[in-house]
């Protein structure tokens, strides 16, 4: 049965080709501290090579508010963002497909907020551009021409949490910490004002979502993954991570497994800005 979350290469390639073709989003990204008025990380990438008809869109500055007090990468506001989402040719009314180069740790991101803002009809590519490269499918390196779609967004169709309701999650339901094992227990920071992480948490990282391949495992053993960390029937579930982009992953293979969670945007960027939050650490 076609999934509605995920596509594959081939199915993609025959999409591509159909009579109502998917709007394509090439989601290419490197964590980083980018400056505005740089390359965005990823565009090299994307000039090099991409699927025929992919328009690219730079994670930092058009699936992200500029960084603050909300974290690194806060909600963008609606309106930018669907600027920037009908500038790539998205519509209400038609089908857009999301991809990275493997893992789809970036591509969620894009594929949580266009359904966040109320579109009905977005899947990720599994496996990437690798999958795509690896099926023998075609590149190309122009941009494709100018589109004009008429997504109008409407925030707010997938939950969200802030700092204080994702504490109170750690404590009552579930809480999934979605970065490396080793910044969770904090042997380790390499960006954020703090190691560690919220107290109650549970450690969950991506990596353990996917296959070696990139692509996501079947759903039924990340159903069971999810099972062992906590989720149960009815369990409120919470998903955080440094700056928001890799918890959408955790929460497109929750998606996968069955289950339902919210996102807490600022993430630990956020809560460890702020020197009355505490931090647990764990080995």
């Amino acid at each position: 049965m076609e999934s509605t979350t995920l596509i594959t290469a081939a199915e993609l390639s025959a999409a591509l080709a159909g009579e109502h073709p998917p709007v394509l989003l090439d989601i290419r990204w490197q964590l980083g501290r980018w400056e505005p008025g740089t390359p965005a990380p990823g565009a090299a990438d994307y000039a090099a090579g991409h699927i025929p008809g992919a328009h690219f869109i730079a994670l930092d500055a058009e699936l992200a508010a500029p960084p603050g007090p909300g974290g690194r990468h806060p909600l963008p506001d609606p309106e930018a963002f669907g600027a920037a989402m009908r500038a790539a040719g998205v519509s209400a009314d038609r089908e857009a497909v999301v991809y990275d180069a493997a893992t789809s740790a970036s591509a969620a991101r894009a594929w949580w907020l266009l359904r966040w803002a109320g579109h009905s009809r977005v899947r990720v590519l599994d496996g990437g551009l690798a999958a795509w490269t690896a099926a023998g499918l075609p590149l190309q390196q122009d941009a494709p021409a100018a589109e004009q779609g008429d997504f109008i967004p409407a925030p707010g169709t997938l939950p969200t949490v802030d700092a204080d309701a994702a504490a109170a999650v750690a404590r009552t339901g579930l809480l999934l910490d979605a970065r490396a094992g080793e910044r969770y227990r904090g042997e380790t920071e390499p960006i954020d004002p703090r190691a560690g992480h919220i107290p109650g948490a549970v450690s969950a990282p991506t990596t353990d979502n996917i296959q070696p391949d990139g692509r996501f495992r079947p759903a039924a053993e990340l159903a069971e993954r999810f099972a062992a960390l906590g989720a149960k029937p009815g369990t409120e579930i919470a998903v955080y991570c440094g700056s928001g982009v890799t918890a959408a992953h955790e929460l497109l293979a929750l998606s996968l497994a069955g289950l339902d969670g919210a996102l807490y945007p600022g993430s630990w960027s956020e809560w460890s800005s702020n020197p009355d939050r505490p931090a647990e650490t764990s080995h």
